[in-house]
């Protein structure tokens, strides 16, 4: 029986582990898709970049946390994957603000645009 619950647990922790690296990914192509429309503001820029600082937290707390399951520390266990969890959580508020802040800039943008044309 120990054996299906350690496997049950090595899915779970490589799947955590490939989800900081598409995280990783979608960030990249977030950077470069912004990079491309080049009126970026660079404080944008900043936050995102500040993302791979979160991610790299993110994957040291995932060995701590393989490290309190192999040792049956659940009560540490569940505080780590708090952690993890608000971190994820406060990149994807921040990525929505961020998406938000630029579709309300290009709205005004357009109709700024708009406003010149007629």
């Amino acid at each position: 029986m120990r054996d299906n619950y350690t496997n049950g647990q090595d899915s779970i922790v490589t799947r955590l582990f490939s989800s900081f690296t598409d995280l990783e990914t979608a960030i990249e192509s977030a950077k470069d898709t912004l990079k491309k429309r080049g009126t970026i503001p660079e404080e944008v820029l900043k936050r995102l970049e500040s993302y791979d600082t979160i991610i790299t937290k993110q994957r040291r707390l995932a060995t701590d946390l393989c490290e309190k399951m192999h040792k049956e520390e659940w009560d540490e266990v569940n505080r780590i994957v708090g952690l993890i969890n608000g971190l994820s959580s406060m990149i994807r508020d921040d990525a929505r603000a961020i998406l938000s802040a630029l579709s309300l800039n290009s709205d005004e943008a357009d109709s700024d645009a708009d406003k010149h044309f007629c």
